[in-house]
């Protein structure tokens, strides 16, 4: 019989959700959209809160509804295709790009206002202590929901209200004028950014890895995991807002707090210096490590237990492995790792975007393993046009498509797809049997 969570682990659960998404990306992004928006700040906001709030929520709740995690998304892909777009999406998120960015962010942020320029030694033993201590609290994952929702993430709210606070209540500095892509079209240009925190993808491994902890509390059917995992991702999502607008308007009154700004780590920092004073440092210093470090902790455990569920490699070999690899890709660098990244979700956010939409919509097509195959690679096929044009190939042949200049080339033609697909009527018995 399966067993009910009790408030404590419910919340639990969730704060550690929300720790798991509030990392690298979801801090140095809101600040420097807040700064280039300038007045059009509300819609970039809104943009911004589409991609980086909305779809991981509405894909934690695809998860949910599937049942089964990825397996159960990806029933009507052939078996191939299904694993390696996950090996791909859990590379992507993983050791490839979102998982070292955390101890990147974590080191220029945290520790050198402190200690200053270290050079690439003081990197290297940075990224061994952070991911070496990452791989100690994934090694339990029985654990994860009492370490990491209990007694990480409280701590991790309470630094941030009190920014959230202080910028409210005390702006510093001015508002910028609007600047670039968010003169014309600043709620496109928000829901581009949303992207780069990684957080679609994200959901579809971290809504995997609740389900295998709510199976290790005992919750084993499928409605009481489903409301589990939409109560932990509503909790996460009211989180994750909360943070986004207070560091959206940290950005947009930092104009004389700082005069230009090329990432948004330098706004925050600065930022904090002027309100809080050198105490400042230490909260923005206890946020980023505890961001980075939960975000690292869920990244590391969620592609371990994918990889152990695979290949029937132990889950604790993995942990060791991933945190060896995020350490080691961890010293690339942060600019580079983020130019890098860049073109590789926009290649491949449209494909899990459109999964999304047609796990929601599957009893709607009638014929839906043909439906899903065709809508994930027309999404496959135009992301990848418009991740090089986000890589700086030029891409001027392709001009002529819709929302081609916005990156969202892939947009309507997946759309038109979904409508084929509930145009499509199902087959008979007779054509069936014939096909």
């Amino acid at each position: 019989m399966t067993k009910s969570l009790t408030l404590s682990d419910v919340l639990g659960l969730g704060f550690m959700t929300f720790a798991f998404y509030l990392g690298a990306g979801n801090i140095i992004f809101p600040p420097l959209a807040g700064f280039l928006a300038g007045e059009h700040m509300t819609l970039a906001m809104f943009g911004f809160l589409v991609t980086a709030v909305g779809l991981p929520l509405v894909t934690i709740i695809a998860v949910a509804k599937a049942g089964d995690g990825w397996a159960g998304m990806t029933r009507l892909l052939p078996a191939g295709v299904a694993t390696v777009l996950a090996v791909a999406i859990y590379i992507i998120i993983g050791p490839a790009f979102a998982a070292p960015r955390t101890g990147l962010v974590a080191y220029e942020m945290g520790l050198k206002p402190f200690l200053g320029e270290m050079g690439q030694e003081g990197l290297i033993l940075y990224t061994l202590i952070f991911f070496g201590l990452a791989i100690l609290v994934s090694l339990n994952q029985g654990k994860l929901m009492d370490a990491v929702g209990k007694v990480l993430t409280p701590v991790l709210i309470v630094l941030l209200l009190a920014l959230a606070a202080g910028v409210l209540i005390a702006p510093q500095g001015t508002m910028p004028e609007a600047s670039g892509d968010y003169l014309s079209t600043p709620f496109i240009k928000g829901m581009l950014e949303g992207y780069n925190t990684m957080d679609t993808l994200a959901s579809l491994m971290f809504g995997a890895l609740i389900v295998d902890l709510l199976r290790q509390k005992g919750v084993t059917d499928y409605r009481s995991q489903f409301k589990y995992l939409a109560i932990a991702g509503t909790i996460s999502a009211t989180g994750l807002c909360v943070v986004y607008v207070s560091l959206f308007q940290l950005g947009n009154t930092a104009l004389g707090v700082v005069s230009e700004a090329s990432n948004g780590g330098v706004i925050v920092s600065a930022y904090v210096l002027s309100l809080f004073g050198q105490p400042g440092q230490l909260i923005l210093a206890g946020i980023i490590t505890l961001a980075c470090f939960t975000t690292a902790v869920g990244l590391i455990s969620a592609c371990s237990d994918y990889f152990h569920n695979l290949t029937g490699v132990s889950y604790r070999k993995l942990v060791v492995l991933m945190g060896a690899i995020c350490a080691l890709v961890a010293n690339v660098g942060l600019s580079q790792l983020i130019s890098l990244s860049i073109p590789v979700l926009v290649a491949i956010y449209p494909v899990a975007v459109a999964l999304v939409v047609l796990t929601f919509l599957k009893e709607q097509f009638g014929r839906p393993t043909l439906t899903f195959r065709l809508v994930l690679t027309i999404a496959f096929l135009f992301g990848c046009l418009d991740g090089l044009g986000a890589a700086g190939v030029k891409m001027d042949t392709f001009s002529f498509l819709p929302l081609f200049d916005k990156g969202l080339a892939w947009l309507l033609p997946t759309l038109a797809a979904c409508g084929l697909g509930m145009l499509v009527r199902p087959r008979t018995p007779v054509e069936a049997k014939t096909a």
